[in-house]
């Protein structure tokens, strides 16, 4: 059984006053660029879908979209039965993080991004920024 919302903006914005409860959800929710796509396909579509849909929307692999959907359900952001998934966030709260996640990838997706492949690989960061030109 998934839980539906319509959050409005007001809600999203007294949730999120502070960039840094997003940014860690953001890191810790998805594992790729692929599963936040896949999300958001979700939400937007807002039925379910078979993953031979999600695999020709997306244009990835079915290997790419059973990985990040495994992921989203396992997060609590979809529900999934094996041939078809859903938008199904698991309580209000982690719909607004959903919310204020798409809003922040549609006007800053590079950000977005980087926070995802920053969470995703610690250690690519971290040799990455020892070569970085101190001032």
């Amino acid at each position: 059984m998934c839980w539906w919302t319509n959050i409005g903006s007001a809600l999203v914005e007294a949730n999120m006053t502070s960039s840094e409860p997003l940014t860690t959800f953001i890191g810790t929710s998805f594992r790729s660029v692929w599963a936040l796509e896949l999300l958001l396909l979700l939400k937007r579509e807002g039925r379910p879908l078979l993953t031979k849909e999600l695999v020709a929307s997306l244009r990835a692999s079915t290997a790419v979209v059973d990985q990040a959907l495994d992921s989203l359900v396992a997060g609590g952001l979809a529900a999934s039965d094996g041939r078809s998934a859903l938008y199904c966030p698991v309580t209000p709260e982690v719909a607004a993080f959903v919310d204020a996640a798409e809003s922040a990838y549609a006007m800053r997706p590079d950000h977005v991004r980087r926070i995802i492949i920053a969470s995703a690989n610690p250690n690519l960061i971290a040799f990455s920024n020892a070569f970085r030109l101190k001032d």
